[in-house]
Protein backbone atom coordinates (compact mmCIF):
# COMPACT_ATOMS: atom_id res chain seq x y z
CA UNK A 1 0.00 0.00 0.00
CA UNK A 2 1.16 3.80 -0.70
CA UNK A 3 -0.04 7.23 1.00
CA UNK A 4 -1.71 7.72 -2.26
CA UNK A 5 -4.45 4.98 -1.62
CA UNK A 6 -4.63 5.97 2.37
CA UNK A 7 -5.56 9.07 1.54
CA UNK A 8 -7.92 8.07 -1.42
CA UNK A 9 -9.64 5.25 0.83
CA UNK A 10 -9.59 7.88 3.71
CA UNK A 11 -11.58 10.67 2.01
CA UNK A 12 -14.01 8.27 0.39
CA UNK A 13 -14.95 6.51 3.55
CA UNK A 14 -15.76 10.18 4.86
CA UNK A 15 -17.53 11.75 2.47
CA UNK A 16 -19.36 8.57 1.96
CA UNK A 17 -19.13 8.61 -2.37
CA UNK A 18 -16.84 8.04 -4.40
CA UNK A 19 -18.26 11.42 -6.62
CA UNK A 20 -18.35 13.43 -3.82
CA UNK A 21 -14.23 12.19 -2.85
CA UNK A 22 -13.48 12.73 -6.62
CA UNK A 23 -14.10 16.31 -6.66
CA UNK A 24 -12.64 17.19 -3.57
CA UNK A 25 -9.37 15.25 -4.00
CA UNK A 26 -9.73 16.63 -7.87
CA UNK A 27 -9.19 12.92 -8.96
CA UNK A 28 -10.73 11.23 -11.88
CA UNK A 29 -13.53 9.05 -10.24
CA UNK A 30 -12.17 5.23 -12.62
CA UNK A 31 -8.57 6.26 -10.69
CA UNK A 32 -10.29 6.56 -7.27
CA UNK A 33 -11.60 3.80 -7.58
CA UNK A 34 -9.07 1.90 -8.87
CA UNK A 35 -6.77 2.54 -6.09
CA UNK A 36 -9.12 2.10 -3.41
CA UNK A 37 -9.68 -1.64 -5.22
CA UNK A 38 -5.70 -2.29 -5.41
CA UNK A 39 -5.80 -1.38 -1.01
CA UNK A 40 -8.72 -3.62 -0.73
CA UNK A 41 -7.33 -6.22 -2.90
CA UNK A 42 -3.55 -5.92 -1.22
CA UNK A 43 -5.32 -6.38 2.41
CA UNK A 44 -7.59 -9.20 1.04
CA UNK A 45 -10.79 -7.56 2.82
CA UNK A 46 -13.08 -5.72 1.64
CA UNK A 47 -12.97 -2.06 2.96
CA UNK A 48 -15.76 -0.16 1.54
CA UNK A 49 -19.73 -1.34 1.20
CA UNK A 50 -20.88 -0.14 -2.12
CA UNK A 51 -24.62 0.67 -2.54
CA UNK A 52 -26.48 2.80 -4.69
CA UNK A 53 -26.48 5.99 -2.24
CA UNK A 54 -23.06 5.76 -2.36
CA UNK A 55 -20.53 3.59 0.39
CA UNK A 56 -20.38 2.68 4.10
CA UNK A 57 -17.25 1.06 5.75
CA UNK A 58 -17.53 -2.62 6.71
CA UNK A 59 -16.16 -3.64 9.66
CA UNK A 60 -12.57 -4.05 8.67
CA UNK A 61 -13.04 -0.68 6.78
CA UNK A 62 -13.73 0.78 10.22
CA UNK A 63 -10.72 -0.93 11.27
CA UNK A 64 -8.45 0.47 8.73
CA UNK A 65 -10.03 4.02 8.49
CA UNK A 66 -8.47 4.56 12.26
CA UNK A 67 -4.94 3.30 11.16
CA UNK A 68 -4.95 4.90 8.00
CA UNK A 69 -5.84 8.51 9.60
CA UNK A 70 -3.39 7.75 12.07
CA UNK A 71 -0.36 6.91 9.46
CA UNK A 72 -1.48 10.29 7.19
CA UNK A 73 -1.66 12.13 10.78
CA UNK A 74 1.95 10.74 11.88
CA UNK A 75 3.18 11.53 8.36
CA UNK A 76 1.67 14.96 8.28
CA UNK A 77 3.67 15.31 11.87
CA UNK A 78 6.98 14.21 10.42
CA UNK A 79 6.61 16.76 7.43
CA UNK A 80 5.86 19.31 10.50
CA UNK A 81 8.79 18.42 12.52
CA UNK A 82 11.51 18.34 9.55
CA UNK A 83 9.50 22.14 8.92
CA UNK A 84 10.96 23.09 12.61
CA UNK A 85 14.29 22.02 12.33
CA UNK A 86 14.36 24.63 9.73
CA UNK A 87 12.73 26.73 12.15
CA UNK A 88 9.31 27.06 10.29
CA UNK A 89 5.61 25.56 10.50
CA UNK A 90 4.42 23.82 7.33
CA UNK A 91 1.29 22.28 6.09
CA UNK A 92 -2.12 23.60 5.41
CA UNK A 93 -4.93 24.87 7.62
CA UNK A 94 -8.69 25.38 6.67
CA UNK A 95 -10.65 27.59 8.30
CA UNK A 96 -14.20 28.30 8.21
CA UNK A 97 -15.85 31.48 9.70
CA UNK A 98 -19.11 32.68 10.42
CA UNK A 99 -20.32 35.64 7.93
CA UNK A 100 -20.54 38.02 10.54
CA UNK A 101 -16.91 37.64 11.94
CA UNK A 102 -15.19 37.03 8.58
CA UNK A 103 -15.16 40.23 7.56
CA UNK A 104 -13.83 41.70 10.82
CA UNK A 105 -11.33 38.54 11.29
CA UNK A 106 -10.09 37.44 7.67
CA UNK A 107 -7.62 39.93 7.29
CA UNK A 108 -6.15 40.36 10.79
CA UNK A 109 -5.73 36.66 11.02
CA UNK A 110 -4.45 36.00 7.57
CA UNK A 111 -2.00 38.81 8.69
CA UNK A 112 -0.78 37.20 11.74
CA UNK A 113 -1.06 33.71 10.04
CA UNK A 114 1.57 34.45 7.26
CA UNK A 115 4.10 36.80 10.14
CA UNK A 116 4.17 33.35 12.10
CA UNK A 117 3.99 30.35 9.66
CA UNK A 118 5.51 31.65 6.69
CA UNK A 119 5.86 28.21 5.17
CA UNK A 120 2.24 26.86 5.75
CA UNK A 121 -0.87 27.51 4.06
CA UNK A 122 -4.17 28.82 4.94
CA UNK A 123 -7.67 28.12 3.28
CA UNK A 124 -10.86 30.59 4.47
CA UNK A 125 -14.37 29.62 3.93
CA UNK A 126 -17.04 31.68 4.76
CA UNK A 127 -20.29 29.49 5.99
CA UNK A 128 -23.49 28.80 8.40
CA UNK A 129 -22.28 27.43 11.63
CA UNK A 130 -24.41 24.25 10.65
CA UNK A 131 -23.18 23.36 7.45
CA UNK A 132 -19.12 24.38 8.99
CA UNK A 133 -19.93 21.56 11.42
CA UNK A 134 -20.63 18.99 8.92
CA UNK A 135 -17.37 20.26 7.11
CA UNK A 136 -15.30 19.15 10.31
CA UNK A 137 -16.89 16.02 10.43
CA UNK A 138 -16.47 15.13 7.01
CA UNK A 139 -12.61 16.57 6.51
CA UNK A 140 -13.32 19.78 4.40
CA UNK A 141 -12.02 22.06 7.36
CA UNK A 142 -9.77 21.74 9.73
CA UNK A 143 -10.99 24.75 12.17
CA UNK A 144 -14.29 26.68 12.38
CA UNK A 145 -15.58 29.34 14.49
CA UNK A 146 -19.31 28.25 15.13
CA UNK A 147 -22.41 29.81 16.76
CA UNK A 148 -24.31 27.92 19.09
CA UNK A 149 -22.68 24.70 18.22
CA UNK A 150 -25.17 21.69 18.87
CA UNK A 151 -23.53 18.27 20.76
CA UNK A 152 -21.82 16.04 18.77
CA UNK A 153 -19.24 13.58 19.18
CA UNK A 154 -17.73 14.25 16.24
CA UNK A 155 -16.83 17.48 17.56
CA UNK A 156 -14.64 19.19 19.72
CA UNK A 157 -16.17 22.62 20.41
CA UNK A 158 -14.83 24.91 23.18
CA UNK A 159 -16.63 28.02 23.90
CA UNK A 160 -14.46 31.06 23.01
CA UNK A 161 -16.80 34.07 24.01
CA UNK A 162 -20.80 35.18 24.25
CA UNK A 163 -22.40 38.06 22.40
CA UNK A 164 -24.92 39.67 22.95
CA UNK A 165 -27.57 39.89 20.42
CA UNK A 166 -29.48 43.39 18.99
CA UNK A 167 -32.55 43.74 17.35
CA UNK A 168 -31.74 45.95 14.77
CA UNK A 169 -33.95 48.26 12.61
CA UNK A 170 -33.76 51.10 9.97
CA UNK A 171 -32.73 54.08 11.33
CA UNK A 172 -35.72 56.92 10.81
CA UNK A 173 -36.18 60.38 11.99
CA UNK A 174 -38.34 59.01 15.35
CA UNK A 175 -35.86 57.10 18.18
CA UNK A 176 -36.30 54.51 19.45
CA UNK A 177 -36.35 52.97 22.84
CA UNK A 178 -32.55 52.11 24.49
CA UNK A 179 -33.49 48.26 24.64
CA UNK A 180 -36.12 45.87 24.04
CA UNK A 181 -37.91 43.10 26.26
CA UNK A 182 -37.35 39.18 24.61
CA UNK A 183 -41.20 39.04 24.63
CA UNK A 184 -41.90 42.46 22.68
CA UNK A 185 -39.64 41.30 19.98
CA UNK A 186 -42.01 38.69 19.70
CA UNK A 187 -43.79 41.48 17.50
CA UNK A 188 -41.60 42.35 15.66
CA UNK A 189 -41.75 41.74 11.81
CA UNK A 190 -38.29 39.75 11.70
CA UNK A 191 -35.70 39.65 8.22
CA UNK A 192 -33.75 36.57 9.76
CA UNK A 193 -32.43 33.35 8.02
CA UNK A 194 -34.13 29.99 7.57
CA UNK A 195 -33.51 26.48 9.26
CA UNK A 196 -31.57 25.47 10.52
CA UNK A 197 -29.17 28.76 10.52
CA UNK A 198 -27.71 28.75 14.52
CA UNK A 199 -29.52 32.41 15.11
CA UNK A 200 -32.36 31.61 13.83
CA UNK A 201 -33.36 28.55 16.03
CA UNK A 202 -31.42 30.30 18.82
CA UNK A 203 -34.24 32.66 18.50
CA UNK A 204 -36.77 30.35 18.17
CA UNK A 205 -36.19 28.06 21.50
CA UNK A 206 -35.62 31.69 23.68
CA UNK A 207 -38.86 32.81 22.73
CA UNK A 208 -40.58 29.36 22.98
CA UNK A 209 -39.59 29.42 26.54
CA UNK A 210 -41.58 32.38 27.13
CA UNK A 211 -44.14 30.87 25.17
CA UNK A 212 -44.05 33.16 22.21
CA UNK A 213 -43.30 32.70 18.70
CA UNK A 214 -41.23 34.81 16.18
CA UNK A 215 -43.38 37.07 13.62
CA UNK A 216 -41.06 35.79 10.70
CA UNK A 217 -41.40 38.78 7.23
CA UNK A 218 -38.90 36.98 4.96
CA UNK A 219 -36.60 34.43 5.31
CA UNK A 220 -33.04 35.21 3.92
CA UNK A 221 -29.68 33.36 3.97
CA UNK A 222 -27.49 35.93 3.97
CA UNK A 223 -26.40 38.43 6.18
CA UNK A 224 -25.73 41.04 3.29
CA UNK A 225 -28.99 40.44 2.09
CA UNK A 226 -30.82 41.23 5.39
CA UNK A 227 -29.26 44.49 6.01
CA UNK A 228 -30.06 45.57 2.88
CA UNK A 229 -33.60 44.46 3.61
CA UNK A 230 -33.61 45.77 6.91
CA UNK A 231 -32.42 49.54 5.49
CA UNK A 232 -35.18 49.06 2.70
CA UNK A 233 -37.72 49.17 5.71
CA UNK A 234 -38.75 45.35 5.05
CA UNK A 235 -38.32 44.05 8.67
CA UNK A 236 -35.78 43.94 11.47
CA UNK A 237 -33.07 42.00 11.89
CA UNK A 238 -31.71 39.91 15.35
CA UNK A 239 -28.12 40.55 15.05
CA UNK A 240 -24.56 40.52 17.27
CA UNK A 241 -23.32 44.18 17.23
CA UNK A 242 -20.65 43.52 14.57
CA UNK A 243 -22.35 42.36 11.89
CA UNK A 244 -23.51 45.99 12.35
CA UNK A 245 -20.79 47.68 12.65
CA UNK A 246 -18.75 46.17 9.86
CA UNK A 247 -21.64 46.12 7.36
CA UNK A 248 -19.87 49.69 5.34
CA UNK A 249 -23.36 51.67 6.32
CA UNK A 250 -23.14 51.20 10.29
CA UNK A 251 -25.31 54.98 10.25
CA UNK A 252 -28.05 53.35 8.04
CA UNK A 253 -29.50 51.49 11.29
CA UNK A 254 -30.34 51.79 14.91
CA UNK A 255 -29.55 49.15 17.49
CA UNK A 256 -30.85 47.98 20.79
CA UNK A 257 -30.05 45.09 22.96
CA UNK A 258 -32.45 42.51 23.81
CA UNK A 259 -33.07 41.91 27.25
CA UNK A 260 -35.10 40.53 30.00
CA UNK A 261 -33.84 38.01 29.43
CA UNK A 262 -30.68 38.97 28.05
CA UNK A 263 -30.44 37.49 23.96
CA UNK A 264 -27.06 35.68 23.80
CA UNK A 265 -25.53 34.37 21.14
CA UNK A 266 -22.34 31.70 21.99
CA UNK A 267 -19.30 31.46 20.24
CA UNK A 268 -17.26 27.90 19.78
CA UNK A 269 -13.78 27.18 18.11
CA UNK A 270 -14.49 23.66 17.01
CA UNK A 271 -12.62 20.90 15.17
CA UNK A 272 -12.93 17.44 14.23
CA UNK A 273 -12.68 14.73 17.37
CA UNK A 274 -11.63 12.37 14.54
CA UNK A 275 -8.90 13.33 13.69
CA UNK A 276 -5.87 14.71 16.00
CA UNK A 277 -4.87 18.59 15.13
CA UNK A 278 -1.36 19.01 13.60
CA UNK A 279 1.16 21.16 14.41
CA UNK A 280 0.44 23.92 12.56
CA UNK A 281 -3.03 23.55 13.33
CA UNK A 282 -2.40 23.74 16.94
CA UNK A 283 -0.80 26.94 16.48
CA UNK A 284 -3.32 28.37 14.57
CA UNK A 285 -5.80 27.37 17.17
CA UNK A 286 -3.96 29.54 19.34
CA UNK A 287 -3.23 32.57 17.53
CA UNK A 288 -6.95 32.54 16.79
CA UNK A 289 -7.87 32.41 20.86
CA UNK A 290 -5.45 35.23 20.66
CA UNK A 291 -6.70 37.38 17.86
CA UNK A 292 -10.63 36.60 18.13
CA UNK A 293 -10.49 37.44 21.52
CA UNK A 294 -8.84 40.86 21.53
CA UNK A 295 -10.53 41.98 18.00
CA UNK A 296 -14.27 40.69 19.12
CA UNK A 297 -14.34 42.12 23.01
Amino acid sequence: MDLKQLEYFVRVAELGSFTRASLALNVAQPALSRQVRLLEVELRQNLLIRNGRGVTTSEAGKLMLAHARGVLHQVERAREELGRVRGALAGRVALGLPPSLSKALTVPLTREFRARMPDASLSITEGLSATMQDSLTMGRLDIALIYNAVPSPDVDASLLLEEDLFLVRRKQGKSAAKSISLRALANEPLVIPSRPNSLRMLVEVELANIGCHPRIALEIDGLAAILDLVADGAGCAVLPLLAVSTSGKPDAFVTQPIIKPRLRSKLSLAVSSRRPATLTQQAMLELIRHSASKLLQ
